[in-house]
């Protein structure tokens, strides 16, 4: 418990430093649009510091996930890594989100300390997954869903309830600092929540197939990319520039910076009922290419993004408050991407409050059945079907 309650501080300050940076960095590009010409440059910085530093082979959150359920090592300059690269690539236009990379540096500076005490092995991952939901919470500001997330996420199907009583240590203490330091979580008001009724519950079941669909589309497409750069760019400094000169132009095309960086404020424009209809496939087009130029970032945000955007569509549609589509949007295809139906649900509880409750909980359930195994991350495993009570023991698509 005393070491949860270090990570819980120590990543609490990083988490904190994180967070004020990535602002910084989008308060540096929102005061100078030019900043977006230099992308590719700052594609060739990102390869050629992860080369500095020796990380030729980089898998991200999916060695972090590999780390808690395999031998796999999670080394100590992940944290520095992510941590400017994703800066970087915020400050120059690239679309990602800031919760993966929170993942990343939590989840290496709790393999730090666990190597630094030497603790066993079991125990060690224990100290992974608390660094994953400090950084989570400090980050993202819902330190319920972080205490969960981490245990949940690594295989879907079971649970690493040694770890409860950590997390929830490591993510409260790592909340507290980084709202007393004034980094706080992003709110979104629901409005116009109908009683529960059958009407009002088939459309947003209706919804939620579509989020289903759209989160099977959105790893499909980000696993995709990826192949396809590597595939037709081989070498990691090409593919940055090509990557970075191809955001670049779909920026021009777009005529805006709506899709680049977090896009939080089409968010918020999507629970005002405001979002464009197409928003939803740009953001997928831009986080798509970001990431398989080789920038850094996290693909949990822009996952929000699409389904805050396509819930604002439908609920325009049909004849639902757009707030409440956009927010069981983001519930559910959240879940959709990750597998993890009760972290998705303590999301929406702590964003949107609990008046929603049994909208969203028909949403989060209906997207993480008809999702499929398809996943944001090769590493994590469905260990029991999502169907049947049936081991399986299977990765994610």
């Amino acid at each position: 418990m005393v070491f949860a309650v270090l990570l819980g501080i120590v990543i609490g300050l990083a988490g904190s430093a994180f967070y004020f940076c990535m602002d910084l960095a989008a308060g540096l590009r929102s005061a100078h649009p030019w900043l977006i010409f230099l992308l590719p440059l700052g594609g060739l910085a990102i390869v050629g510091f992860y080369h500095l530093l020796k990380a030729y082979k980089d898998e991200g959150t999916d060695l972090v996930i590999s780390a808690v359920h395999s031998d796999s090592e999670v080394p100590a300059r992940m944290a520095p890594l992510i941590f400017v690269s994703t800066v970087i690539t915020h400050l120059f236009g690239g679309s990602s989100g800031r919760e993966g990379a929170a993942l990343q540096l939590g989840g290496s500076i709790g393999n730090c300390v666990g190597r630094l005490f030497r603790f066993e092995e079991k125990e060690r991952k224990i100290l992974i997954m608390c660094g994953m939901s400090a950084a989570f919470s400090a980050v993202f500001g819902t330190p319920l869903a972080a205490a969960v997330f981490a245990m949940e996420v690594i295989s879907v199907g079971i649970m690493y309830y040694s770890a409860f009583l950590p997390c929830v240590i490591s993510s409260l203490i790592a909340r507290q600092i980084a709202a007393a330091l004034g980094a706080y979580g992003e709110q979104y008001p629901v409005t116009g929540i109908p009683d529960l009724a059958l009407l009002p519950a088939l459309k947003i079941a209706l919804l939620a197939l579509f989020c289903a669909l759209l989160s099977m589309a959105f790893c499909v497409m980000l696993h995709g990319f990826g192949g396809l750069f590597r595939k037709l760019f081989r070498n990691p400094y090409i593919r940055a520039l090509a990557g970075g000169a191809i955001v670049l132009a779909l920026t021009l095309l777009a005529g805006n910076q709506n899709y680049n960086g977090l896009g939080t404020e089409m968010i918020h424009r999507a629970f005002a009922g405001q979002a464009p209809p197409w928003a939803f496939l740009l953001k997928m087009l831009f986080t798509a290419v970001t990431l398989a130029a080789g920038f850094k970032g996290g693909e949990i945000v822009p996952s929000f993004f699409a389904g805050a955007a396509f819930g604002c569509l439908f609920g325009n549609l049909a004849g639902l408050s757009p707030s409440l589509c956009a927010a069981v949007g983001m519930g559910a295809v959240f879940c959709g991407v990750t597998n993890c139906p009760i972290t998705s649900l303590l999301i929406c509880f702590e964003l949107f409050g609990f008046q929603g409750m049994p909208y969203y909980l028909i949403a989060i359930a209906l997207s993480y059945v008809l999702s499929g195994y398809y996943g944001l991350y090769q590493s994590q495993k469905i260990v029991y079907s999502k169907y049947k009570n049936e081991y399986i023991n299977r990765k994610t698509r």
